[in-house]
């Protein structure tokens, strides 16, 4: 495989803008579990293996099970998940897959029984942020090694 292009070398500020998101993430109260079900999640979408193995990894040492990543792209179909986890997760996926229908009304309104706006611009920005990683790995063909 050709070497690409290294973003975080050619244009640091643009990169530390990206890890500047991610710490305000990591710092917003946003539940660790949701972050870690929203990163996950979307990389399942958009197929990225390095965010896969990476988060994956992270989510267990966090106390995540294995038989939830397991089954979370098939996480409408079980009862591992609670129906905060599961709104989490239809924003996620609608936000992820947003030329396909936007984000929905009822999804939103499900979002809004669970959380105030703060947490729904907070997870919003979190789904935001690993589709852009998501976009920057496999456009610069980062592998897991």
């Amino acid at each position: 495989m050709k070497k690409r292009i290294d973003i975080q070398q050619l244009e640091p500020k643009a990169f530390n803008c990206m890890f500047a998101l991610e710490e305000y993430l990591q710092n917003s109260g946003l539940s660790k579990r949701y972050l870690s079900l929203i990163k996950i999640r979307a990389s399942q979408i958009n197929a990225c293996a390095f965010c896969l193995n990476m988060h994956t990894l992270d989510a267990i040492k966090a106390g995540e099970t294995t038989q939830r990543i397991f089954l979370l792209n098939a996480w409408k179909e079980t009862e591992l998940f609670t129906e905060e986890e599961k709104a989490v997760l239809a924003l996620t996926e609608e936000v992820t897959f947003i030329h396909q229908n936007g984000l929905s009304d009822e999804t939103y309104k499900l979002m809004e029984k669970f959380f105030d706006g703060n947490q729904i611009a907070q997870i919003i920005m979190a789904v935001v942020a690993i589709n852009a990683w998501n976009r920057i790995i496999i456009s610069t063909k980062k592998i897991v090694k």
